[in-house]
């Protein structure tokens, strides 16, 4: 096939001496030294730092990292919420010719351990009392961990451990260092050159045991430079930080943008906050995966449900005019005047009302990656006049492969090649990538590396996809996940996923049907959706199981599932793979059932095994089928859960072009 695009040079970034995240970082000192660098939110109070002060605060905690023996080469695993010390705690690393690694902060400690091993973790810097639980708990399985720093000392009183200290008297160390070795830290950072590795990122592990990507300043500069250009990002946006530090979206936009541009970074004050918090900050640039999106439309649809009669009509009204005009006027293009009278009456009425709850009232720029988004999801809020676009990109690539420009939105389409970027397609359809911001390898796995950077410098992404006749890449699905069904239909199980999950009732869906007759597919209900739609009606349950089980929810998920039919039947590659049998699963998809990634990707060859014996029954024609599944709780326990699970039909429509 070897179909080949390439976007625009990236250009260096305020000279070409910045080859570092903290020469960037002091040179946001001297140049916007009062201007907002980063803010937290907590106990219900918004703090700030300047750029000035966080120089300061990297320096002591760099300062004080050399005091306790923390030294050029070596990795620092963070671990913890989006909190402006643990970033500081990045750039002071950085700033030794250290790594840091972050670790998602909600995975158990056993899980901990491979990476704490395989990244050879002497030295960590976490949030607060339950990281260093974790930790401490692991210290017969990682024995390599010797110095733990905490931020949080709620709950540290009593804590006496030998290698243990806060922050704050790390912090103080680095200054009596600082004092007594005059010019440590401007040599340190001095002998930092783009090329050194900048931090390590563990992939999700969709596919086996996670792999330790490392990316070198030089990379992610690149990505940040070409995507703060993309997008004519200034020092006066604000971002909010909210998404795992160990995930390659928050390092792009927190770390390589924010250093690149000199922007602000916020922090919320929890998880539970996050909402409260946007709202409040109001940010200018944002980022979220699809399914933040669709939680906040289903937080929308059931605040819908529970309105009177007349603005319920109002919104249903004023959203087929956007639906209609939305897109076209945020893209500049001709709409009639009566539409636009009417666009503008609904951005009095609900549009403006509504993305100023949902926070996203000043936003100039959003973005969504890390999943397939639903073009109907897409639709809608770019409908509202957010600027949604997509990015496409992985770890090994920092997020950066293609991006889409302002009045050149497809919804099918993750966009064009990014500046610097070059996309060809193999011959099965993988896409290829060749880039300043790919990856040096795995961290010690040169086999894998070799397994997916060719000889030419192209790192093989593993996802299917075609160009269109303007050079906008679509992604159909991953590679390895894309197959045939036995009529000789394309069988792409996200793609229809996707579809399943833009209903606000439905949270998560696993499609079925390479080398098979017909689709079918595992639903997860949305509790919150469902449990709302269902004490309106007065139907009584005593928990998800029980939701999940009862007539009527299957009645309201079979006409979800219809609907999608419906549209697939329009589609002409897609026609044939409608969803004829359905079940809704007794258990929520979990990651700590090894049934999601921490990134909330569907590990879908382990769900296949795993239920077995229930796609046995919906391909088998058996109303029903009885299953016992283990569940792991939070707090290490684990326990089983037993249904007898309803297996319901699907109406399946026929071919519209068939039909024509």
């Amino acid at each position: 096939m070897n179909v080949s695009t390439k976007g625009t040079a990236v250009q260096p970034s305020e000279g070409s001496q910045l080859q570092t995240f903290p020469r960037h970082m002091l040179a946001h000192g001297q140049m916007r030294g009062t201007r907002p660098a980063y803010r937290e939110k907590y106990l219900g109070i918004w703090q700030t730092w300047n750029w000035a002060q966080v120089n300061d605060e990297v320096r002591a905690l760099a300062c004080g990292l050399a005091a306790i023996g923390f030294k050029r080469g070596m990795n620092l695993a963070i671990i913890g919420d989006n909190r402006p010390r643990l970033y500081w705690s990045m750039l002071a690393a950085q700033c030794l010719g250290g790594v840091p690694v972050p670790l998602y902060q909600d995975a158990p400690a056993a899980d901990m351990a491979y990476v704490l091993n395989d990244a050879e973790i002497a030295y960590a810097v976490v949030e607060d009392q339950e990281q260093v639980d974790k930790l401490m708990e692991l210290r017969a399985l990682c024995p390599q961990v010797t110095s733990i720093v905490f931020e949080d000392e709620r709950g540290m009183r009593h804590y006496a451990q030998e290698g243990l200290m806060s922050i704050a008297r790390l912090q103080q160390l680095g200054r009596e260092y600082d004092k007594a070795h005059p010019g440590f830290f401007e040599a340190a950072v001095e002998a930092g050159r783009g090329a050194d590795t900048a931090i390590i990122l563990y992939t999700s592990g969709t596919t086996g045991k996670p792999k330790g990507v490392v990316q070198s300043h030089a990379s992610l500069i690149a990505a940040g430079t070409g995507a703060v250009g993309f997008d004519r990002l200034t020092d006066h946006e604000d971002v909010l930080s909210y998404l795992p530090m160990a995930w390659v979206g928050d390092c792009l936009f927190s770390m390589a943008q924010a250093l690149v541009a000199g922007f602000t970074v916020n922090c919320p004050e929890s998880g539970d906050t996050v909402l409260t918090d946007l709202r409040e900050i109001g940010p200018t640039f944002y980022f979220a995966p699809p399914r933040v999106f669709e939680n906040m439309l289903t937080t929308v649809m059931i605040r819908m449900e529970d309105a009177g009669a007349i603005k319920r009509r109002m919104f249903a009204y004023f959203m087929d005019v956007a639906k209609r005009s939305g897109s076209d006027i945020l893209d500049g293009k001709p709409v009639p005047a009566l539409e636009r009278l009417k666009y503008a009456i609904g951005k009095l009425l609900v549009y403006g009302p509504l993305k100023n709850v949902l926070g996203m009232s000043r936003i100039r720029v959003a973005y969504t990656a890390g999943a397939a988004i639903g073009p109907d999801l897409f639709r809608f809020y770019r409908s509202i006049g957010v600027n949604l676009k997509q990015l496409y990109g992985s770890t090994e690539t920092c997020a950066y492969v293609c991006l889409q420009p302002d009045r050149n939105i497809k919804f099918d389409s993750v966009g064009l090649p990014a500046p610097g970027v070059e996309v060809k397609l193999a011959d099965n359809g993988e896409v290829l990538v060749k880039s300043p911001a790919t990856m040096d390898g795995y961290f010690k796995r040169p086999d894998a590396t070799a397994e997916v950077i060719d000889a030419n410098g192209y790192f093989h992404t593993g996802d299917a996809g075609i160009f269109d006749a303007e050079g906008h890449l679509k992604i159909i699905d991953r590679a390895a996940d894309v197959g045939k069904m036995n009529g000789g239909a394309i069988f792409a199980p996200n793609y229809i996923e996707n579809k399943l999950k833009f209903f606000p009732f439905i949270k998560e869906a696993v499609a079925f049907g390479n080398a098979r007759d017909q689709v079918c597919a595992f639903i997860n209900i949305d509790m919150e959706a469902v449990g709302n739609w269902a004490e309106r009606r007065n139907i009584a349950y005593s928990g998800y199981t029980d939701l999940a089980a009862h007539p009527q929810t299957y009645e309201l998920i079979r006409d979800c599932v219809e609907k999608v039919n419906a549209d697939l039947a329009g589609e002409a590659l897609m026609s044939d793979t409608q969803v004829h049998r359905f079940l809704v699963l007794h258990k929520e998809l979990d990651p700590d059932d090894d049934e999601l990634t921490r990134t909330r990707k569907v590990r879908r060859k382990f769900i296949a095994e795993k239920y077995a014996v229930l796609i046995d029954a919906l391909y088998g024609g058996k109303a029903s089928q009885f299953i016992t599944t283990q569940v792991k709780f939070e707090d290490g326990r684990t326990g089983t859960v037993s249904a007898d699970l309803r297996i319901c039909e699907a109406k399946t429509y026929p071919s519209m072009e068939a039909a024509a």
